[in-house]
């Protein structure tokens, strides 16, 4: 059975991707979100010199992490806003979405000093 299409060949069913993509990403935004917001209690048994090592690089870390993860709510609207114009590019947008929120947490991990 041949898939739908409308009259220019553009898929009429990519706002499928979007909808996955929004149920996957904002899942994982909020837990990214939660992850960076609690790692400096992982500090809180260190000793002086960790927790001052770790309390310089967590304002730079946790900047990455809040503009990554708004970058990936923003790829996320994007790929909705894309939907009906530009099938192809809002599918990219959407799979995109969850990986972006995967590499803000690969940067958060980088940039903080763990003890």
């Amino acid at each position: 059975m041949p898939h739908p299409v409308v009259a220019n060949n553009r898929p009429r069913h990519a706002w499928i991707a979007s909808l996955l993509s929004t149920i996957v990403t904002l899942p994982l935004v909020y837990v990214a979100l939660l992850y960076s917001m609690l790692a400096p209690m992982a500090c809180d048994s260190c000793s002086e010199a960790d927790d001052k090592r770790m309390e310089a690089t967590f304002g730079p870390a946790f900047a990455v992490s809040c503009c990554g993860l708004l970058l990936a709510l923003i790829t996320v609207v994007a790929s909705w806003a894309h939907t009906r114009r530009r099938p192809p590019a809002a599918i990219a947008l959407a799979v995109a979405a969850p990986f972006v929120v995967a590499l803000t947490w690969a940067a958060f991990m980088t940039v903080l000093a763990w003890p």
